[in-house]
C-alpha cells in the first residue's frame, strides 16, 4: 500500500464514509457532524488538496485534478468504493467519485457546478469577498474561534445557525479560505468554469440536499435532479450553505438511508451478477 496523499482524520467503524468539505475549507468543518456519524461508519475526513495540510495538485486544479487526488488517496488506504458526504465544491467532487464508481452512495449538499452566468459572476464576487476577509483576520482566527459572537459573525451564510457552529468549524476558514495556497486558481478552474455534462452517467444513490436559507447557491442543487437519474432531493430546513452544525442529526440521516439505499443496490448488482 503506498502512503496516503491528503492529510485526513480516520474514525468510528462500519461501512467507509468519505467526507468532502467545500472550497475555502477544511476537514474540521465536520467537527459537530462527525459524533452523528462515528456509530455507523468508518469515516475518513479529509483535506482537499490546497486546503489544510494538503498540497495542491500539479497544474490546473479542475474538478477532475481533484478528484483524481481524493481517488489516489482512497487507494493508497486501501479503500474501493465508499459513502461519501460532499458539500458545495466536495459535493461536486463527491458526483464525480460516482460518475467513476467509485461511490456506494453519496448524499451532495448544495454541489456546485450548475449554477448559470449571473449566478457564477455572484458566487466569485462572495467567495473572493470571504478569502480576503480571512486573510485579513488570519493573525486573530484563534482568539475569534474561542468566542460564540465572532464564531456567528464568520460563519453566517454558510451556517443558518452559526451561534451553534464549534470552535474547529470556525479554524476550517483559516485553513481554508486564508491559508489555501491555490485558491484562486481552484475558484477559476474547480467552480467558475465546470461544466458536470458527466453526471449523467452515475448510478448509484443520490440524494441531493439544500439547506433552506442558503445565499451562497440556493438554486444550484435541484438542476442536478434533472442530470442524474433516480436521485432524490431533500431540502434543509434552517440550515445554510454548509448546513453541518444547523442540523446535524438531520444530515445524518440522508446519509445513513443513502448507505441503506446504496447497499441494497450493490446486493441486487451481486445477485444479478451470480445469475
Amino acid at each position: 500500500m503506498t502512503e496516503a496523499r491528503l492529510s485526513a482524520t480516520r474514525s468510528g467503524s462500519g461501512e467507509p464514509l468519505l467526507l468532502l468539505h467545500g472550497i475555502g475549507s477544511a476537514r474540521q468543518d465536520w467537527a459537530t457532524l462527525l459524533g452523528h456519524l462515528t456509530p455507523d461508519f468508518d469515516v475518513l475526513a479529509v483535506d482537499l488538496p490546497g486546503h489544510g495540510g494538503s498540497a495542491p495538485v500539479p497544474g490546473r486544479p479542475t474538478i477532475g485534478a481533484l478528484t483524481d487526488a481524493v481517488e489516489a488517496d482512497l487507494e493508497a488506504r486501501g479503500l474501493g468504493t465508499v459513502h461519501v458526504l460532499g458539500n458545495s465544491l466536495g459535493g461536486r467532487i463527491a458526483l464525480e467519485l460516482a460518475r467513476r464508481g467509485r461511490a456506494r452512495s453519496v448524499v451532495a449538499v448544495a454541489p456546485a457546478g450548475t449554477s448559470l452566468g449571473a449566478e457564477r459572476v455572484y458566487q466569485a464576487v462572495a467567495l473572493g469577498t470571504a478569502r480576503l476577509v480571512t486573510r485579513a483576520l488570519k493573525p486573530a482566527f484563534p482568539a475569534l474561534a474561542r468566542h460564540r459572537i465572532s464564531r456567528t459573525l464568520l460563519l453566517t451564510g454558510l451556517r443558518a445557525q452559526p451561534w451553534k457552529a464549534s470552535e474547529p468549524e470556525l479554524l476550517a476558514l483559516e485553513r481554508g479560505f486564508a491559508s489555501s495556497p491555490d485558491f484562486w486558481q481552484q475558484l477559476l478552474w474547480a467552480a467558475l468554469l465546470d461544466v458536470p455534462l458527466g453526471v449523467t452517467e452515475i448510478r448509484c444513490p443520490v440524494t441531493l440536499a439544500q439547506g433552506l436559507w442558503d445565499p451562497i447557491a440556493p438554486m444550484q442543487t435541484p438542476r442536478f435532479l434533472a442530470m442524474i437519474a433516480g436521485s432524490t432531493f431533500a431540502y434543509l430546513p434552517w440550515s445554510g450553505h454548509a448546513p453541518h452544525s444547523d442540523q446535524p442529526a438531520l444530515l445524518a440521516r440522508l446519509v445513513r438511508e443513502a448507505a441503506a439505499a446504496g447497499d441494497r443496490s450493490a446486493e441486487r448488482s451481486r445477485v444479478l451478477t451470480a445469475v
